[in-house]
């Protein structure tokens, strides 16, 4: 994943601190009820469309934006599907931590044809779900959410 510039900037005078970053994450879904995933150019897995917020950008225009940038693919956000905290921060080859606040969300497809678009992923693609590529659990996860009508999916506090 491409580091955004804004963060450069704040890492120039935070260092290797560990920072909390604002995320998304998107389960597409075409006509045809598949979901569309990219294979991740870092680590070589299939995963999730998704990315870290710019400043002042809503969430849900940051997985429309994350989506095109990395598939060339149209959607619209239609909801929320959940919002979860990384359990553990990572610690980046550099030494950088950071810790991502994630918000998925269900999206559309609305037009484009699926390729990759950045230097990001390998391979872009759309999988029946009943044919999805070894994903993490999360991933997987995310998409059951996603198949449902909802509420937005939260990890109950220890008070409830």
């Amino acid at each position: 994943m491409a580091t955004p510039d804004f963060i450069r900037e704040i890492r120039a005078t935070a260092g290797n601190q560990l920072l909390l970053l604002p995320g998304v994450s998107a389960v597409v879904f075409d006509d045809q009820g598949r979901v569309l995933l990219g294979k991740r150019a870092d680590n070589g897995r299939w995963s999730l469309i998704g990315g870290i917020c710019d400043p002042g950008e809503q969430p849900a225009t940051t997985a429309v934006r994350e989506v095109y940038e990395e598939t060339a693919v149209r959607c619209v956000a239609e909801r929320v599907v959940l919002v979860q905290a990384m359990r553990k921060p990572i610690t980046y080859p550099n030494g950088d931590q950071c810790q991502y606040m994630d918000i998925c969300f269900r999206c559309r497809a609305v037009g484009g044809e699926a390729r990759v678009n950045d230097d990001e992923s390998l391979e872009v693609g759309w999988f029946p779900l009943d044919a999805l590529p070894e994903l993490k659990e999360s991933a997987v996860f995310r998409i059951k959410q996603a198949m449902t009508e909802g509420p937005a999916w939260f990890e109950p506090t220890d008070e409830q």
